[in-house]
């Protein structure tokens, strides 16, 4: 009985969280002026749920119980971060089921205070409130700036990037929280990424790794070549691997134009 209660509940943390996703910014298409922009953070997206710690693909994020205990008991959903450029870091931290005194170099920055009532800035100062009260100092709030106009976001954007971040994120702040991906939350990057299956290798004349070859999601197969630093290239991705890679549009094939090589996904 224990067994089946233990399978049923697994079952349910696995398919019920749902969470708010963000499309992609269309200059000509969205008008974004008094909209809600902050930095993209480049780390692991985290769901608290008031009970547990989860990713966005529902798993189990096995912190340690000293910042577990900083938590709310309320939902937050954030990104558990350390600086820009440090993914692998993270991932190596954040990912690893006995967790490491590393864990001391992770904050949990929040974009979203989930089913409260208001606005997103009424939202967020729920949780505002709250940390007044409570010691819990690897709790962010990420800060928002209020978009002016499309020369501002880009201003925005280029400042942002120029020290090495990862894009920002513009929202609606006037609606009511929502779930699902929605025009209402916008990513903003200056190159775009995507994920993809490694399902081969292509080595020139010498027997040197030259490509991976990538399945996407929709069939599509492209060879990625750029992006390796030399090391890489001697100890390339294994097969069925999923590594992503960043790329700046598509050609008329479907296949990513200039597609760049960032990273091998760790297995949650």
């Amino acid at each position: 009985m224990k067994l089946i209660f233990l399978l049923i509940n697994s079952y349910i943390l696995l398919f019920a969280l749902e969470i708010q996703k963000a499309k992609v910014y269309d200059k000509n298409s969205h008008e974004v002026i008094g909209w809600a922009m902050s930095e993209k953070l480049d780390g692991i997206r985290a769901y608290w749920d008031g009970k547990n710690l989860l990713s966005k693909n529902s798993n189990q994020i096995h912190a340690p119980k000293w910042f577990i205990s900083q938590l709310p008991p309320f939902e937050i959903d954030g990104e558990l971060w350390t600086k820009r450029a440090d993914f692998e870091n993270i991932q190596n931290i954040v990912l690893d089921k006995n967790p490491s005194k590393k864990w001391e170099e992770i904050t949990y920055n929040i974009f979203e205070v989930p089913n409260q009532k208001g606005d997103f800035f009424q939202r967020l100062n729920v949780l505002e409130k709250w940390l007044l009260e409570n010691n819990s100092k690897n709790i962010k709030i990420i800060p928002q700036t209020i978009c002016k106009n499309k020369n501002h976001l880009n201003e925005y954007l280029d400042t942002l990037v120029s020290k090495n971040a990862e894009g920002i994120i513009i929202k609606n702040p006037k609606i009511d929280y929502f779930v699902g991906r929605s025009s209402n939350v916008l990513k903003v990057k200056k190159f775009y990424d995507s994920e993809g299956l490694v399902i081969g290798h292509n080595y020139n004349e010498k027997n040197e790794f030259k490509s991976l070859k990538i399945k996407l999601e929709n069939g599509v197969i492209f060879n990625l070549g750029g992006g390796f630093s030399n090391l890489q290239r001697k100890t390339p991705p294994k097969l069925n691997d999923i590594v992503t890679f960043k790329y700046y549009d598509f050609t008329k094939y479907g296949k990513p134009k200039f597609a760049s090589f960032l990273r091998v996904r760790k297995k949650e």
